[in-house]
């Protein structure tokens, strides 16, 4: 089943929503590729392909074995924001190329490590290589750059030896032997970025257009400053001069009331036709009650046009003069738009995946993620049911808890989840779960107190303690419930069935924005169990969950 937005004509951004930041994206044929951040969750590395660029089918996952993400690559108990981060998905030769950093910050210092790696496939569906660690690559956001002699470029984004100013970094580039995975040669010191006081540059891809190089990078953070800037050379190894017209893409003019912000950190593309357009991210304006309003999913990939256009540059000390060719972004209104023209023939123009899963195959849908490494025994499947162990840990920083998800897709949504759940250890819980970050969530659960059963919603908002929202006994409870939980005018709401959904009873309501996304992933609906620190052999079963996204079309701004 699928939300479709009918528009002969168009499509709609975000073209994967929900929280799938940094895209990056390679073309194979008539095929197109994205592959994008992840950070704590795991499995890491999400992976789509699309033949029209509007409609987006899972692939799977680059890290998809605990033993590519438990040693130099650590997903274990790593913290939270940190983790997998920008990756550059391309194809060379027959061989797919995933490069990107797991940042990571031991328990109780802020001081961390930043391991730069590659993994590679021959089947983009995989299997995937065990990661290989890139030695004496500093700093974060790889790329790899294919030239046309056949070499191989690693760009990567550091703090300068010197900086001018807090926040400056600088690109570079080593060239790459991919067959022992080691740089080789010097390091070349490439550019600083061009916004005036820009801080934060990250996130280069470097391109070769008509005999020119050209290094893209995002500047400025990811916040509502974000930007998109770009410099070209006459070398790989340059000196990089940058657009008189940079940044070529941002939002940061824009009024809060403008339906998408915060967008960059694109890759350039280029379709068989000719034709050039961009992946990016951006966050959508959609919850909040004044000033800039923010989003549950957090940054999501959209897609925008590119025109090459050439025009006359002065550079006089900085560099050569001349015509050269410059990538103009929405060359049309020069912003993300929610609603372009399709850039290919597509037979469905747009559609939200609605998610449904009754459990049936022998390995979990791509849907599901876990935050961190999941727990050997934590859930079991059989056909037609997912079994869901109570184990002692409980949602917090570090720590890996019988708490999987799926992406929340839209700001207006069903979620419903059939559980059978027959505890025996008093204080043990189960049910289902909304959550940003391991402080900040809402769980949605049957408890035992007392030899009692209790339904009950508790919110941990950021930075206060968890406090409940609802509590009753469940007088008719029988083992079986059938969760609902509903957003809708800005707001999520929460209703049990006892009757396998012929009828519900609202329990607790809540404003949306006490889930909002302020860092650098979205929100999630899942599954939650746990004894609270007691050993137990109690479980949770589910027949099935479904999530049935709604669209929004923004008033104004897009």
């Amino acid at each position: 089943m699928v939300v479709k937005f009918e528009d002969p004509d168009n499509f709609l951004n975000p073209i994967i929503p929900g929280g799938f930041p940094d895209p990056s994206i390679c073309r194979v044929g008539d095929v197109y590729y994205i592959c994008n951040s992840s950070f704590e969750y795991f499995p890491g590395l999400p992976i789509h392909e699309s033949t029209d660029l509007v409609n987006w089918r899972w692939v799977g996952y680059g890290l998809h074995r605990k033993e590519q993400v438990s040693s130099a690559v650590n997903l274990v108990d790593v913290k939270s924001e940190d983790g997998i981060q920008a990756p550059s998905l391309r194809y060379k030769d027959g061989t797919f190329y995933i490069i990107t950093t797991c940042v990571y910050r031991p328990p109780g210092t802020d001081e961390g490590t930043c391991t730069n790696f590659i993994i590679t496939a021959s089947d983009i569906h995989g299997p995937w290589s065990d990661p290989h660690v890139i030695e004496g690559a500093p700093g974060i956001d790889p790329d790899i750059f294919f030239d046309d002699d056949g070499k191989a470029w690693y760009v990567g984004t550091a703090a300068p030896d010197k900086p001018n100013y807090p926040g400056e970094g600088e690109l570079y580039c080593h060239e790459l032997d991919l067959g022992a995975f080691k740089l080789v040669g010097e390091r070349h010191h490439l550019w600083r970025g061009a916004l005036h006081g820009g801080v934060f540059v990250e996130g280069p891809h470097m391109y070769k257009h008509e005999g020119s190089y050209y290094l893209m990078a995002a500047e400025g953070g990811t916040g509502v400053n974000h930007a998109e800037v770009i410099a070209i050379s006459d070398k790989v190894t340059g000196p990089f001069y940058p657009n008189d017209r940079n940044p070529i893409l941002t939002s940061r003019h824009l009024s809060y009331d403008n339906w998408v912000h915060s967008t960059g950190h694109g890759d350039l593309f280029q379709l068989p036709d000719g034709r050039w357009f961009m992946v990016c991210l951006g966050v959508r304006a959609e919850e909040g009650k004044q000033g800039m309003k923010r989003s549950n999913m957090g940054r999501e990939t959209h897609l925008v046009p590119v025109r090459w256009e050439r025009e006359p540059m002065e550079w006089h000390s900085l560099g050569p003069v001349g015509e050269r060719l410059w990538p103009v972004c929405a060359p049309d209104t020069g912003r993300v738009e929610r609603q372009s023209a399709l850039p290919l023939k597509s037979m469905q123009l747009h559609a939200c995946n609605t998610f449904r899963d009754t459990f049936e195959s022998p390995s979990l849908h791509p849907e599901w993620n876990f935050r961190r490494v999941p727990r050997e025994g934590m859930y079991v499947l059989s056909p037609g049911c997912l079994r869901l162990n109570a184990q002692p840990q409980v949602i917090e920083e570090r720590a890996s808890c019988s708490l999987m998800g799926i992406r929340q897709r839209q700001s207006e949504f069903t979620f419903l989840s059939k559980m059978t759940f027959k505890p025996v250890t008093d204080g043990v819980e189960a049910g289902t779960s909304v959550f940003q970050k391991d402080d900040n969530y809402v769980n949605f659960v049957v408890q035992l107190v007392g030899g009692k059963h209790r339904v009950c919603v508790t919110l941990k908002e950021r930075g206060k303690e968890e406090r409940a929202l609802y509590g009753d006994d469940l007088a008719a409870y029988q083992g079986g419930i059938t969760f609902r939980i509903e957003s809708c005018n800005h707001a999520y709401s929460f209703s049990y069935s006892l009757d396998d959904g012929a009828s519900f009873t609202s329990c607790a309501e809540m404003a949306a924005d006490l889930l909002l996304s302020y860092g650098y992933t979205g929100s999630y609906l899942g599954l939650y169990s746990t004894s609270k620190g007691k050993p137990s052999e109690d479980y949770a079963e589910y027949a099935f969950v479904q999530h049935s996204a709604s669209l929004r079309l923004p008033a104004r701004g897009g």
